[in-house]
């Protein structure tokens, strides 16, 4: 099954730690810090709903392998910052397009899809060949053209997305995406996730 490449790029450094120093200005307790203090004060911060000291911290991903389909999904989280792959600079003639599974395991739909991408692709051959400029011979583009998009935001927003796009009836390719940013996530700062587990048989993310 198909599944899109999520990469970090950047992550605040020790942001855990970072997460404490910010929240206990809240409570003027300072001197409560100490080795590994914050695991504790993160899971406390996290049950009490405290969750605005987690937007201290950030991290970075690129998403590449994924549909423009996907990415209109994305970027509907207004909290985060974006800079995606444009089709009004990139020359998009010989396109890479995500199927569906859906589609590929059936036979008849397989096929009506890839003639459509063929046709597309020779209209888009064909009006770039009539000197159209890119950021018009785009508009023949379908959702399914692969792209790649970089992503910012801080860890309350990474909470939202991946326990929002991570549920069963969220779309499988910003499930797909969710899932892998929850487990590199997990490994830098585990005590901001922890309380997120994939269900790797279901493709799920659950709360734990």
């Amino acid at each position: 099954m198909f599944t899109p490449k999520v990469e970090l790029l950047a992550i605040t450094s020790n942001a855990e730690k970072l997460i404490e120093a910010a929240g206990r200005t809240s409570y003027l307790s300072f001197d409560k810090q100490g080795e590994g203090t914050e695991k504790r004060f993160i899971r406390m911060l996290i049950k009490s709903g405290h969750l605005s000291v987690l937007e201290h911290a950030y991290a970075t991903f690129r998403i590449s392998g994924a549909s423009r389909s996907f990415t209109h999904q994305l970027v509907r989280h207004r909290l985060c910052s974006f800079i995606q792959q444009s089709q009004r600079y990139v020359d998009e003639r010989n396109f890479n397009y995500i199927e569906p599974d859906s589609i590929r395991n059936n036979p008849e739909a397989h096929s009506i899809f890839v003639d459509f991408m063929d046709q597309t692709k020779a209209a888009y051959l064909k009006l770039n060949k009539l000197k159209i400029k890119k950021e018009d011979a785009r508009y023949v583009l379908p959702n399914a053209v692969e792209s790649q998009i970089v992503v910012s935001a801080n860890f309350r927003e990474w909470r939202h997305i991946i326990d929002l796009r991570g549920k069963p009836q969220s779309q499988w390719e910003i499930k797909k995406v969710a899932i892998g940013i929850l487990k590199i996530l997990k490994k830098h700062a585990p005590n901001v996730f922890g309380d997120f587990e994939v269900d790797e048989e279901k493709e799920i993310i659950k709360e734990v």
